[in-house]
């Protein structure tokens, strides 16, 4: 039984030539970015290749991109340094209920060293009200977090209209765009955001690297003591070969993404039809037209979350619930939670499928099929 992978938002193969770009770097580019020697100047040639090629893809200047070890570490960066960098203006802070918990648990750290945090409420849809945004921003409000795309439903938040209204606003905008790069387009300069996160695992190359933009005037400290590498704004020596995989993987993006969509798209398509067509019971959680194509949140009556993981695992179907694992309990999502409340069933007997690079049709109508004769069979 060959095993069908499902869970593309939680990590992505890595693509065949992205694997090929790294190994000459770990091969023979083994110096040091920060030395002056040749070695040195030859890693940082490629580094500097990598951000202008990282620049280019949200349409930024190369000067304004931090090379980080992932989303998690940019994310705790524009919170954690934009709100320290910026306390003699307010202390205030607006995220949403239904962010990463790299926000979230970032946001609620702040929270404890004094700061005030209002986390939006988000809607039935999956979508967080501009309105609601508006009603709380204060002359005291310093920074707004709100991701591009959420990571458990594939819902897409209203980032251009937030930069907006946040033009004339002191607060600093920062999105997390690790599930929309390389699927939405992304201009920092029409999304009026001041700070965007991306990570590198999301979008077929290797773990261990993302970045973070930073807008040229935002006041932001550092987190981490140590070197003044990525323009003193995140120390540490750069994981050049990984980087060159990052800029591979991006430079796929640009020459890959339309087709990818399409191919994408018409999985998740095929998927749904033929759940269909299989008379099943099943709802999808959030807005069908503002979801992406790539991740689909499935809710299936009648079954619980551990039963169809476990189930699908043994059917050879990689898929996740998008939902913490804690000492081997799975606890209902939150993002689920505050969309329907924590007591609806949609928290406790959903899915999240999410398709890309390593499927094909075939495997869609199988994985399908499979899904369908495993919740019949539970719901029962």
């Amino acid at each position: 039984m060959d095993a069908i992978y499902l869970d593309h938002a939680a990590t992505s193969p890595v693509h065949p030539d992205v694997i090929e770009a790294m190994l000459p770097v770990m091969k023979q580019t083994f110096g040091n970015p920060s030395s002056i020697h040749q070695y040195g100047r030859k890693a940082r040639q490629l580094l500097d290749q990598a951000r202008s090629v990282a620049a280019s893809s949200i349409h930024a200047n190369e000067k304004n991109i931090i090379f980080t070890s992932g989303g998690t570490e940019a994310d705790n960066i524009a919170l954690l340094g934009t709100a320290w960098a910026n306390k003699s203006k307010g202390n205030h802070i607006i995220t949403t209920v239904i962010e990463h918990h790299a926000t979230l648990r970032t946001a609620e750290s702040l929270e404890k060293q004094g700061f005030e945090v209002t986390y939006l409420p988000v809607q039935q849809s999956g979508q967080v009200s501009v309105k609601d945004l508006r009603d709380a921003l204060t002359d005291q409000t310093i920074l707004v977090s709100v991701m591009m795309v959420n990571n458990e439903t594939g819902v897409k938040q209203p980032i251009q209209e937030i930069g907006e209204l946040l033009i004339d606003h002191q607060a600093y905008f920062h999105t997390d765009a690790v599930q929309a790069y390389g699927i939405c387009d992304l201009d920092v300069n029409v999304l009026n955001v001041d700070l965007l996160t991306v990570s590198s695992h999301k979008v077929n190359g290797p773990k261990g690297v993302g970045f973070l933009y930073i807008r040229d005037g935002v006041q932001i400290n550092t987190i981490q003591f140590g070197g003044e590498q990525e323009r003193k704004r995140r120390p540490g020596t750069e994981n050049v070969a990984n980087i060159v995989g990052f800029k591979k993987a991006i430079e796929l993006i640009a020459g890959e993404k339309d087709q990818r969509l399409r191919k994408y798209q018409s999985y998740k398509q095929t998927f749904l039809e033929t759940l269909k067509e299989l008379n099943l019971d099943f709802a999808i959680n959030g807005e069908e037209e503002q979801l992406v194509p790539t991740i689909v949140n499935i809710s299936f009556p009648g079954t619980n979350v551990e039963s169809l993981l476990m189930n699908f695992d043994l059917a050879g179907i990689a898929v996740s619930s998008g939902s913490a694992c804690t000492a081997g309990s799975i606890e209902p999502s939150h993002v689920l939670s505050e969309m329907f409340g924590s007591e609806d069933e949609r928290t406790v007997n959903s899915i999240r499928f999410s398709f890309g690079l390593a499927n094909n049709e075939k495997q869609i109508i199988e994985a399908a099929t499979k899904v369908g004769a495993i919740v019949n069979r539970l719901a029962s």
